[in-house]
């Protein structure tokens, strides 16, 4: 029988992931969006995931493994394979799916359309892990609390979903079509949690090490993922305040939601 924290962690990482819905229906709001917006509207979510990264998942495991610790440089080094095999795990999606970078560079006629798909499978590649992330931090309620995080989640999404909108648009599909399918893909998301939530239930003791891991995906997706396709800019102030307006935002929320 499924219980209240699957179906919890379950409607939560749902929500969250319909909300790329919510960022796909923005292309009907601008006949047109300029790149360096959309490069400070990721830079503002890499800044959101990294905090919700830290404060909601790996901080908290590192003090509980250190709380329970018996050896402290064999945990510290279980700690770190934990981050190690989350980061390993996306970047293995990475490789064995081909998908593109940087497809909102191009926003011409001749948007070739194949492009456009492999941006958007980047993308869709880590709703699983932040799906994961989701799921973990349910089944880690005695240790975090997970609101924080899937209020940064959800935030990081609506950006997310408006470049999969104007990337489908620019390649020559329709503004209901590109919004339509930025809801579908969002529902990758709930997958993931489906994934983590199982992973949780295994034993308690692994509940540490199953954030650290959830901890590593979101930190792989942010740096490898988001960061990238603002690259080659010449924002790069702008773009870096943007980060660090993200990162105090979801501070201040991860400490408001935490009390």
């Amino acid at each position: 029988m499924i219980n209240e924290v699957f179906l919890r962690g379950f409607e939560a990482a749902l929500i969250a992931g319909l909300i790329t819905g919510l960022g796909g229906f923005c292309i009907f709001l601008k006949k047109r969006y300029l790149k360096t917006e959309i490069n400070l509207l990721l830079n503002l979510a890499a800044g959101i995931m990294l905090a919700a990264s830290f404060f909601s998942l790996l901080v908290p495991s590192m003090h509980e493994i250190i709380t329970e610790s018996q050896n402290t440089y064999l945990n510290a080094l279980e700690y770190i394979f934990a981050v190690f095999i989350g980061v390993l795990l996306v970047w293995i999606l990475n490789i064995v799916i081909p998908h593109e970078h940087n497809a909102m560079g191009h926003h011409g006629p001749h948007f070739d359309i194949k492009k456009a798909w492999l941006f958007i499978i980047a993308i869709t590649l880590h709703k699983l892990p932040e799906g994961l992330a989701v799921g973990v931090a349910f089944g880690a309620e005695d240790l975090v609390n997970p609101l924080s995080l899937v209020v940064g989640i959800a935030a990081h999404n609506i950006p997310e979903g408006l470049t999969i909108a104007i990337s489908l648009v620019a390649a020559g599909n329709s503004r209901l079509r590109a919004a339509m399918t930025a809801c579908v893909i969002g529902l990758v998301q709930p997958l993931g949690a489906i994934v983590g939530l199982f992973f949780m239930e295994i034993s308690f003791n692994i509940v540490p090490y199953g954030m650290a891991l959830a901890g590593g995906t979101l930190l792989f997706v942010v740096v490898n993922e988001i960061l990238p396709e603002t690259y080659g800019t010449k924002e790069t102030n702008r773009s870096a305040a943007a980060v660090f307006l993200g990162f105090i935002a979801m501070t201040y929320l991860t400490i408001v939601f935490g009390d």
